[in-house]
């Protein structure tokens, strides 16, 4: 497949489930560039984080549409944590080899896999 189509189908794949089970772009999008695009790790997820912002602006602004359906509180509590902690994660992300990040990222979609298997 070429570049270009192997990329509209990663965004494609990335946004319908991001959109329908709020999973974020990154559980679709890491492992398709580094495996359909041969990314390293830590290109994979600082592209992916990149992405998910403009992911997450369309959806926010269709999903704005239905009033009521965001919890603006929680949004705002949410977001300040992980923005402080996004940027640690981020530094601490450039300090570790990507076979190590891979590693990391594995078992946790394997954790929530099981848990939500088990719910």
């Amino acid at each position: 497949m070429k570049p270009l189509m192997t990329l509209l189908l990663i965004g494609a794949v990335a946004g319908l489930l991001g959109a329908l089970c709020g999973i974020g772009g990154g559980i679709v999008m890491v492992p398709a560039f580094t495996l359909a695009l041969g990314m390293d790790q830590k290109q994979a997820v600082a592209t992916s984080m990149a992405a998910v912002v403009i992911i997450a602006v369309v959806a926010t602004t269709n999903n704005m549409r239905s009033v009521g359906l965001i919890q603006w509180k929680t949004v705002a509590l949410v977001a300040i944590s992980a923005a402080v902690f996004s940027w640690l994660g981020s530094d601490w992300m450039k300090q570790l080899s990507s076979p190590t990040l891979t590693r990391i990222f594995a078992v946790v979609l394997i954790l929530v896999g099981l848990k939500m298997l088990w719910k």
